[in-house]
């Protein structure tokens, strides 16, 4: 009589913990060679391509009976909207906004600059008496921050191939996300596969529970600050220079939680200072207040979803930042997101 056959792979603990380090020197690997846009646009290619197959399965499930030509169908249809939907967004944007497109480093460069001259001439922004208040020290300290501003324009100058290679990475990436996300499903696993299989499961969780929220988060300050820029201030008669620049700034700030509020409010309010102090105070006011809401909607969702502190947060953030620059402020939250699942997987906190 025949014996019957185990109902999955054996995971040895060895299995396991080369599992582990398999995830871990990839996701070394990704931060050293510079390809986290990849990274992340492949767990959104996947997300999206299976969030538009639901969708469209279920749009479609009143008037075919097939489920599973259904279910194919489907898929294809969301993958080839996932890959072509940039394609003809950048396609708009090149006709009507190429200059900005092609030449956005540059432009981030005179930003910069514009606002290392702005912290320069501050005691000329200012009222002469309240000019008269600000200490002796104060001017080395605006020439301190005016030469950290120049400097980083001068790194902006040469960004141009960086920039177009993210970007291209990025695209990379949504292509793998939305073709694995309609791959058939594997059938019988390998020990090392399933277990590989179990951490990306995690990782994707942990994607979709924090980077997701943010970008929502993002959306709504990037909305309001667009409002307030475009709509506001020009009623005032305070419209601020770099508009379009800041308020894409602000959706990318804004992607990295806490950090880039506080790194949005200053650059807005030095923009603001260049106009009169009265715009600057607009501007910080109106910061401020958005950002109070948004930090309620950061507690509830992200806090509650990862079971994160704002120390913890702000801890890895800090760290990450001084091993891999810019790119370990983005990475940090999801990266110690994913951590915090596994080690909660296997009921070590």
């Amino acid at each position: 009589m025949a014996l019957p056959a185990p109902a999955g792979p054996v995971l040895t603990r060895g299995v396991v913990i080369a599992s582990y380090l398999l995830v871990a020197g990839t996701l070394l690997l990704v931060m050293w060679r510079g390809l986290l846009p990849g990274l992340l646009c492949v767990c959104l290619g996947f997300l999206l391509t299976r969030w538009l197959t639901g969708c469209l399965v279920k749009a479609t499930r009143r008037v075919s009976n097939t489920p599973v030509r259904t279910l194919r169908l489907a898929q294809v249809a969301a993958a080839g909207v996932v890959m072509l939907l940039p394609l003809v967004l950048l396609a708009i944007g090149l006709t009507h906004s190429r200059g900005y497109l092609v030449e956005a480093p540059q432009q981030y460069r005179e930003l910069l600059d514009y606002m290392a001259r702005t912290v320069l001439e501050l005691r000329l922004k200012l009222p002469p008496d309240m000019a008269a208040h600000l200490p002796e020290g104060a001017a080395e300290i605006q020439r301190t921050i005016a030469a950290y501003l120049g400097a980083k324009a001068g790194a902006l100058a040469m960004a141009g191939r960086a920039w177009l290679a993210g970007l291209l990475f990025a695209y990379v990436g949504l292509l793998i996300g939305a073709l694995a996300a309609v791959r058939p499903p594997p059938g019988d696993l390998r020990p090392l596969a399933q277990a590989l299989r179990t951490r990306i499961i995690l990782f994707g969780e942990a994607f979709r529970q924090i980077v997701a929220a943010q970008f929502w988060i993002a959306a709504f300050n990037t909305v309001l600050t667009a409002l307030f820029l475009l709509f506001v201030l020009p009623m005032w008669d305070m419209a601020l220079p770099y508009t379009p620049m800041l308020i894409t700034f602000t959706f990318v700030a804004g992607l990295v939680p806490i950090v880039g509020n506080l790194v949005c409010n200053v650059v807005i309010t030095i923009v603001g200072l260049s106009v009169s102090p009265l715009a600057a105070a607009a501007c910080l006011g109106f910061l401020i207040l958005i950002h109070k809401a948004e930090y309620v909607i950061n507690a509830k969702v992200v806090g509650r979803r990862t079971h994160m502190g704002v120390w913890e947060l702000l801890s890895v953030m800090f760290v990450a930042e001084a091993v891999f620059g810019p790119a370990g402020l983005v990475a940090a939250p999801l990266f110690y997101a994913y951590l915090k699942k596994e080690l909660v997987a296997v009921r070590l906190v």
